[in-house]
């Protein structure tokens, strides 16, 4: 029977059909505490920020997951899987200020929209679980949660330099600053002291840099990302006393501490740099106007160090001098620099050009010393030069002192044992990491659950005036927080004393409800943040999803939450993810004309050009880059979905490329998923309208059987291996098999065939679970559903290798194959080899003089005359 005999797949019908028997059913619900009688497995895909439609990225990452949970559900684990959105942040506040609509509203909306998305994939997630951030159930739990770990002592208030738009009149994250401007408003960033609230992480910079070294079912590069940002270093504090101080600084204002990892150079001494924010810069500024516009400046480069490493390194000279600690009588000059960060160290540098390139180049600028203490090996000290790079290899001191003809390491251990025995410095671990700030001036955010008091100062809501509500009656008809204008909402009476007080009205950054949104999951509607039982059953979260962006931030935010939930009684556990894969891009290629960038349902290609489709008018293609509102190059998944069904999109995005590469979204992919689908269909749907009444134990359906077996190991082993597109692969070997198996009879092929077509549906099913269910039905009606079944087990007997081929060589070239036993002894096998055509032909008449064999490989025979 011909596989296009047989009816097409409807998946318009049968799609949204299976999504309501899988929901009737309750299929992928599970208990808050996992059951004792099977394995329990947590996957989380990275919650999405409801912006109003998924895109064919999203489609991707949840498609990951979603197969891992089918896939662990049929290997018999009780699996969780659930999902939720990351609803507050600044977007829905902009979109309030320009569409007039409450920012609550327009989230709402937004999820909605993206939750049918999300079910007509078909995804198996437990819906009753759902969470957003926005939500008094949940951020109310976030509230608690910040006050236990500030009566343990996590959380701080103290004065910090920010990043403000005085237009929009609010504090911007390093990445909103563009060019030293606010990125919405165009206005001249300016840097501000605020009083903000800290969580301390740096408590935990020690663990959270050495468990990097347990998680071993994470990206290398990711790993190595987080112990850079954490930035452990050891050196020395070093004091540098001023040089005749001016008498109008303060006493302790007579000395610069800094901070070195190069305590060894300290003899190379050129300069010192102080951040703009340096108490000493402020007191040098009070008194000299030039050097107050330059601080200006520098506070309009932001505070963040990607920019300030991009940008021209200037500086100012204050007319101050240092002494060198090691040589008193050798000052240097004190420069306020634009590349000094306040909050790295002490806010000041020692500036050893010789040792450092940023410093050489600064030096040379500004035509400072540039004394050589630092001999590359090898060189000779009465010819070295220092050229235009600094000497950052190996090297022994000189023109050092007590140093000289010391490698850098013992010079750094000797001189910080002289500066410690001085009393002018001390040996000390640094580290990059900073404390967390998560002070946000906005509305749409978290309210931070403190009281102000005249009288009695900072003070905690009380547990039972949680949760603090949003008001929903603001007003954004004006920049700035609009909380900090609400006629009622933050005039309170203080717990403490009842006197008249205000509430804080800054919110947390959305950081901090994705730090732990992983363990409300496990008990999502409970009155406390976790219970105890249902979060130390599931977590760690066995598999997270998501993309590289948040290597970073989000995944350390989310270990330090982890710990401190852990210190204040929330969690039992230290590392919230066990095992972390970060999935590659959906590129597209983006298309302009004069009107500015088109959608590419606005184009088509007509021979070998792309014009727009309402006019005919030529269109300009960009390169395939990552889908970007901004560029609209993003492709709907409703609108392949409407034409295609969800399972095509689904095994597109599977099939293309390793899912850790980035991969190019293409109509003529889509099209052909969509043709393999059919195509299964119409294979599965023959065998079963087939008469299968033969022997299973008949000869003729061996090679089938053999096919099936090793594809479900196969298969197994890829998805085991996170390597959905071999399995994808696999399948489609398969799947010609059982097709060319279909058009061929001979006894016992029957039963093969229904035992191949029976493991395509069982296998395809974690990536085309509706085709799936449609299929077993057809094949196997009345029976349990593809979800509720087990995973096939490849049985041995039809694994093991029956032949082996080996190359017949004459000379070492190789003159033909021939296939036999696996370990044949090796009279049979030179037997065979000789008898091979092509080789018995070329061995006529020629003597053979050697005979080499080597075992399942080769065969050569070493001939003369």
């Amino acid at each position: 029977m011909s596989d296009t005999a047989t009816p097409a797949f409807d998946f318009h019908a049968r799609e949204p059909f299976w999504q309501a028997e899988w929901k009737r059913r309750n299929i992928f619900s599970v208990p808050d505490v996992p059951p004792a009688d099977r394995p329990k497995y947590y996957v989380l895909e990275m919650f999405p920020y409801p912006s109003g439609q998924l895109h064919v990225g999203h489609v991707r990452n949840y498609t990951l997951g979603d197969v891992v949970a089918r896939y662990k559900r049929a290997r018999g684990f009780a699996v969780l899987h659930p999902m939720g959105w990351d609803a507050f942040g600044l977007p829905a506040e902009n979109a309030a200020r320009e569409r007039n609509v409450h920012p609550g509203k327009w989230t709402m909306e937004n999820i909605a929209t993206m939750r049918g998305t999300l079910q007509r994939l078909g995804f198996s997630l437990d819906w009753d679980r759902e969470i957003a951030t926005c939500l008094p159930e949940y951020y109310g739990k976030q509230q608690k949660l910040f006050l236990d770990m500030l009566a343990d002592g996590l959380v701080e208030r103290r004065d910090s330099s920010v990043n403000w738009d005085p237009v929009d009149e609010t504090v911007l994250a390093n990445e909103q600053v563009v060019d030293g401007r606010g990125w919405r408003s165009g206005a001249l960033i300016e840097k501000k002291i605020l009083s903000q609230w800290f969580l301390k992480i740096t408590k935990f910079a020690e663990p959270l840099l050495e468990n990097l070294k347990t998680l071993d079912r994470w990206p290398e590069r990711v790993r190595v990302m987080q112990e850079r940002w954490i930035g452990r270093s050891e050196g020395a504090r070093v004091r540098f006393p001023l040089h005749e101080a001016p008498a109008a600084y303060d006493a302790d204002l007579d000395s610069i501490e800094v901070f070195t990892t190069r305590p060894d150079t300290l003899f190379g001494l050129s300069f010192i740099g102080i951040s703009a924010e340096h108490p000493l810069a402020r007191k040098v500024a009070a008194q000299n106007a030039e050097a107050a516009a330059f601080i200006e400046e520098c506070r309009r480069l932001g505070t963040s160090e990607e920019v300030i490493e991009a940008a021209e390194k200037r500086g100012f000279d204050t007319g101050l001098r240092v002494a060198n600690p090691l040589d008193p009588e050798k000052t240097a000059p004190v420069w306020i620099a634009n590349f000094v960060l306040m909050d790295y160290g002490t806010g000041a540098v020692f500036g050893c050009p010789c040792g450092d390139q940023r410093d050489l180049d600064f030096a040379r600028k500004y035509a400072l010393p540039v004394p050589q203490v630092l001999l590359p090996t090898g060189a000779d000290a009465e010819t070295f030069t220092l050229g235009k790079k600094a000497v950052t290899g190996d090297a022994v001191l000189y023109n050092s002192g007590f140093l000289d003809g010391l490698d850098t390491a013992e010079a750094k251990k000797t001189v910080i044992r002289r500066l410690e025995d001085m009393g002018a410095g001390k040996g000390v671990v640094n580290w990059r990491l900073r404390d967390w700030g998560i002070s946000r001036q906005r509305y749409w955010g978290c309210p931070i659950p403190i009281i102000h008091c005249a009288q009695c100062g900072v003070v905690p809501v009380p547990d039972e005036q949680l949760p603090v509500v949003l008001p929903e009656d603001v007003i954004f008809d004006h920049p700035g927080n609009p909380l900090d204008r609400h006629p009622t909402w933050k005039h309170v009476s203080c717990p403490k004393c009842g006197s008249p007080a205000t509430r804080e009205t800054d919110t947390f950054d959305t950081f901090v409800d994705s730090s732990w949104y992983f363990a409300r999951f496990t008990s999502p509607h409970a009155p406390t943040p976790t219970v105890p039982a249902a979060a130390n059953g599931w977590l760690p979260v066995d598999q997270y999803i998501g993309g590289i962006e948040h290597a970073i931030l989000h995944l350390l935010y989310a270990r330090f939450f982890t710990r401190a939930m852990h210190e204040t009684g929330h969690l039992d556990l230290d590392e919230p993810f066990a095992g972390l894969f970060t999935q590659g891009m959906v590129t597209h290629e983006s298309y302009r004309d004069s009107s500015g960038w088109l959608y590419p349902d606005d184009v088509e290609r007509r021979g070998s050009e792309v014009v727009r489709r309402d006019t005919g008018a030529p269109v300009e293609v960009g390169r395939s880059e990552k889908m970007s509102k901004s560029k609209r190059n993003t492709v709907s998944p409703v609108e392949i979905i409407e034409q295609y069904g969800a399972d095509t999109a689904r095994w597109f995005v599977l099939s293309d490329s390793p899912p850790e590469r980035d991969m190019e979204w293409t109509a003529a992919g889509v099209a052909a998923a969509a043709r393999f689908g059919q195509r299964l269909h119409r294979l599965v749907s023959a065998v079963a309208a087939a008469d299968p009444a033969d022997s299973t134990h008949a000869s003729g359906g061996d090679d089938l059987r053999r096919m099936t077996h090793r594809t479900i190991l196969a298969v197994t082993e890829a998805l085991e291996a996170f390597t959905p597109n071999v399995a994808v692969a696999r399948l489609h070997e398969l799947t010609s098999a059982l097709a060319d198996a279909e058009r061929r009879d001979a006894p016992g092929l029957a039963a093969a065939r229904r035992e191949a077509a029976q493991v395509l549906c069982l296998l395809c099913a974690p990536m085309m679970p509706h085709l799936a269910e449609d299929m077993i039905g057809i094949l196997e009606p009345g029976e349990a559903l593809v979800v509720e079944r087990s995973w096939p087990e490849a049985q041995a007997e039809w694994l093991a290798v029956q032949s082996v081929t080996i190359g017949v060589q004459i000379l070492g070239k190789l003159r033909g194959t021939i296939k036999v036993p696996p370990d044949a002894p090796r009279n049979d096998v030179l037997a065979a080899a000789r008898q091979e055509p092509n080789v018995a032909r070329l061995l006529e008449g020629k003597r053979v003089v050697k005979e080499i064999h080597v075992p399942n490989r080769i065969v050569n025979f070493v001939v003369a005359g």
